[in-house]
């Protein structure tokens, strides 16, 4: 069990054996050996710019140009940074306000204070307690207030427009009459450069620290409490009903996941580069992309999509030479240290470290917390801390005190303030040279994989994310110490022995031993390691915490590689509208390899009943409506959805004929086994889509659906069809539903599954699609610039029944496809729907 290995594994007697095994070998002077680090290359000196983009408005009023075209697409212009961004602020506001305020208050501390204790009243699961004591054990807002007048001007100049548009929009259209979902709520206030400051360090936790809230919730010494407590004495009649239940932390908790592809001159028919976006995000909360186009004349012309709270710049996009996309990295960007107390400290309140006692301190920290209508009362707690950073405890598997040990996390994002410049210097990337630099200067691509092409034909891959740069002899440990390498594999993270200071780091991994790969072919990924970015030069010789090579590929990584030589045409070189088509032809993976082999299978079966549990099922009417498939996830797909749950059961119990082979890595394992299991599979997949009162043969775009939550959060009763694959089955354009936390507290409904072997819902009679490809782009580069099409499948706004809540979704709905993008000065004034002009300047 885990928590039993985790325990067992990193047990005292294994850092006694690590002491003498480093001991045996000089005092822990290891070598990492295996493939030899990449050759440094020689710098390439940054390009002189005569005239650096303008940072703050000159005058102190801030003015922005901001023109909408179709699908509610803002087209912002100004002098300078700040103003820019102050018209982003204000145009997203108009979208998303609800969005956004929930999560200053989220970062800022605040859950408790307007929402009381538990995310359940009275349950005592403590939900806001751990929000708000988490994110102030990290620092992050201490860290905002100490930094902001350290940061760049240009990120200065960011934050505070932003803060300032988005105030403006919130004084013009007033509380009262903003989006129904946060209308006069308390919670909803004009906000501050520290507030956005703060709200950034907080995303860049999303991967790492912001899952181990609770551990550190719980985090206290043998012997004391880890429940809050009352300040004063006029509270101290209030109970604090704290009883939180804690599990080991997930890296990925939310499974998010992307495609996207860099082309090159070798790879498309105009000789020029291509870039195919495809994150697959949440359609709802925090993680919302939005689409704008920023435009500061002779500086800067930048098109794409940004996740919420972005200040002013473009996340995934373009601009005149460089198109670029991210998917969700494999690498890891913190480490769990396991710590050695002193044995002479009865209060195990310090550790060991080369032999010298370092000592775990504490602090009280303070929030409020709502107890009744209006009325607030002061809760304290003590956090503790090492240098590694906050002390964790998860019952049974992170203990303090228990054989002389203890753990804290240490995340390589925390504090990290690269984030605004860094993707700043990609929007203004001139070239492939100039957008490399921006990883040089910078390591601020938190958690992404980044590809790129320009427009003479050059792609570059890397993944830059935020990755502890640890030690040869840490590595060489990790990577050959069968007790470190158990504890990985049962934890899902790495977990360090931190007895040594030979095991810690002090920064992330240099740009120049980051994966990567430049050249004039491809790069794709579908979420797997950086391994196979290019499959004719495969990556190796980085650190292991950027993941695996030599391993198995998901089903929606070989759909990339097979979609990358067959979805080309017969020159084999791609043009837009192939790409577009190979993006949305809802291919399934699993079906291609083994559907004829399943319909072979179940056809031989016949009438004989299959038993699964206590029930003898006829399978011949589940294979007849089988056979009808065409083998893609499109709306009028009959039985697609009795293949997804066969595919769901398969994936938890894999029938492959043939097993993975390295030396076939995108294409094995494959073959079906003809044998009871299978028969079984497809037998509970039958009953699993009668039990949910769906038929056999029902058309996908009559059980796949989209539906709004109305501003209470309940359901809005129109059902969306929907077409798209899902990630179990190997599909690449993929959907799927998420029951569970979406980032945020604004209401919404879900239907809940109707078991554990798939997402399938009795209640929502189908999949309740809030999960997915989001924005969706393809940019080509041409002799005349670059031309581009894009679709964001839950529209601009979250506002239910504004003018951009359904609009785009209807788009694909309808059919699956891209629409033009409005880059050029011609097409926007063509198809501009209203324009304003905002200034700060007093009325």
């Amino acid at each position: 069990m885990l928590n039993y290995s985790i325990k067992n594994t990193i047990k005292p007697i294994s850092i006694i054996g690590l002491i003498s095994v480093l001991s045996a070998c000089g005092g822990g002077d290891y070598t990492y050996i295996g493939t030899p680090e990449p050759e440094i290359p020689t710098p390439i000196a940054p390009p002189v710019v005569a005239t650096p983009v303008p940072s703050f408005d000159d005058d102190g009023v801030l003015s922005a140009n901001i023109r909408w075209t179709d699908y509610g697409v803002p087209h912002i212009k100004a002098d300078n940074l700040e103003s820019m961004s102050y018209g982003v602020g204000y145009a997203f506001a108009k979208d998303n306000i609800c969005v956004l305020a929930d999560q200053i208050i989220k970062y800022n501390s605040q859950r408790a204070k307007y929402y009381g204790p538990d995310l359940v009243p009275a349950s005592g699961d403590s939900e806001h307690l751990i929000n708000d004591f988490g994110f102030l054990t990290l620092g992050i807002r201490a860290h905002a207030e100490q930094n902001i007048n350290a940061l760049s001007a240009n990120s200065q100049a960011l934050l505070s427009g932003y803060a300032q548009g988005y105030n403006k929009y919130l004084a013009d259209t007033g509380v009262a009459n903003i989006d129904a979902a946060c209308a006069n709520m308390p919670w909803v206030q004009p906000i501050s450069n520290i507030d956005m400051m703060t709200y950034s360090l907080g995303i860049a936790l999303l991967p790492g620290a912001a899952n181990f809230l609770g551990p550190m919730f719980l985090a206290a010494p043998p012997g004391e409490s880890f429940a809050p407590y009352a300040q004063n004495v006029a509270a101290n009649n209030y109970v604090v009903n704290a009883k939180p239940v804690i599990t080991m932390p997930e890296k990925n908790p939310s499974d998010l996941g992307s495609n996207g592809w860099g082309l090159g001159k070798d790879k498309t028919e105009n000789g020029k580069g291509m870039v195919l976006a495809n994150p697959h995000f949440p359609h709802t909360g925090n993680l919302r992309f939005w689409q704008f186009h920023i435009t500061i004349p002779d500086h800067l012309n930048v098109m794409g999509g940004s996740l919420t709270g972005v200040p002013g710049v473009v996340n995934i996009g373009f601009n005149e030479n460089v198109a670029w996309t991210h998917t969700f990295s494999s690498a890891e960007h913190f480490v769990v240290y396991q710590l050695t107390l002193n044995p002479n400290d009865a209060a195990q309140m310090s550790q060991v470290i080369d032999g010298t006692n370092r000592l775990i301190t504490s602090k009280e920290i303070s929030i409020d917390v709502a107890v009744a209508p209006g009325q607030t009362i002061k809760l304290s707690k003590m956090t503790y801390a090492t240098h590694h950073g906050p002390m964790v405890v998860v019952p049974g598997s992170f203990e303090w005190g228990p054989g002389g040990n203890a753990f804290a996390i240490k995340d390589a994002n925390l504090g990290n303030v690269d984030i605004i410049d860094h993707w700043l210097a990609m929007n203004l990337a001139g070239n492939i040279a100039e957008f490399k630099q921006a990883f040089k200067d910078y390591d601020g691509v938190i958690f992404n994989n980044t590809m790129s092409a320009d427009s003479e034909g050059n792609v570059f891959y890397i993944d830059d994310s935020t990755v502890p740069n640890l030690t040869a002899s840490a590595i060489n440990e990790m990577t050959t110490n069968p007790l470190l390498i158990g504890a990985k594999q049962a934890a899902g993270f790495t977990i360090l022995p931190g007895f040594l200071s030979a095991f810690d780091f002090e920064r992330a991994v240099p740009y120049e031993n980051a994966p990567q790969y430049s050249g004039t072919d491809y790069v794709q990924n579908s979420n797997d390691s950086y391994w196979l970015t290019n499959i004719n030069a495969p990556i190796t010789g980085v650190s292991p915490l950027y993941g695996d090579v030599d391993n198995q590929q998901s089903l929606r990584s070989r759909m990339a590689h097979k979609l990358l030589v067959d979805a080309a045409g017969s020159d084999g070189l791609f043009n837009p509208t192939e790409v577009e088509q190979a993006l949305f032809s809802n291919r399934n993976y699993l079906a291609e390899n083994i559907l004829t082999e399943l319909l072979a299978i179940c056809q031989a079966q016949g009438s004989t009943a299959v038993t699964v549990g206590a029930e003898n099922v006829d399978i011949s009417a589940g294979c007849t409506a089988l056979s009808l498939w065409d083998g893609t996830m499109n709306k009028d797909s009959s039985s697609a959805h009795l293949f997804r749950e066969f595919a769901f059961l398969f994936d938890k119990n894999p029938q492959w004929l043939n097993n993975f082979n390295v030396e076939n890595a995108t294409s094995t394992p494959n073959g079906l086994m003809n044998n009871n299991t299978t028969l079984e599979q497809f037998a509970q997949a039958i009953l699993n889509v009668e039990s949910a009162g769906l038929a056999l043969d029902a058309t996908l775009g009559s059980v796949q659906f989209v539906e709004r939550s109305l501003p209470d959060g309940s359901a809005s009763g129109v059902k969306i069809p929907w077409a798209g694959a899902h990630n179990i089955e190997g599909g690449f354009n993929v959907f799927s539903t998420r029951t569970g936390n979406d980032g945020s507290l604004i209401p919404r409904h879900v239907y809940p599954a109707q078991n554990s072997d798939s997402i399938l819902s009795a209640e929502g009679s189908g999949y309740h699609i809030n999960y997915g490809s989001s924005w969706m782009t393809v940019v080509n580069f041409t002799d005349e610039g670059p031309v581009a099409r894009g679709l964001l499948s839950y529209s601009q706004s979250s506002e239910y029944g504004s003018d951009h809540n359904l609009d785009q979704s209807l788009l694909y709905s309808q059919q699956p496809q891209l629409r033009p993008l409005r880059f050029t000065e011609a097409d926007i004034e063509a198809n501009k729907v209203t324009e304003m002009t905002i200034s700060s300047a007093p009325e």
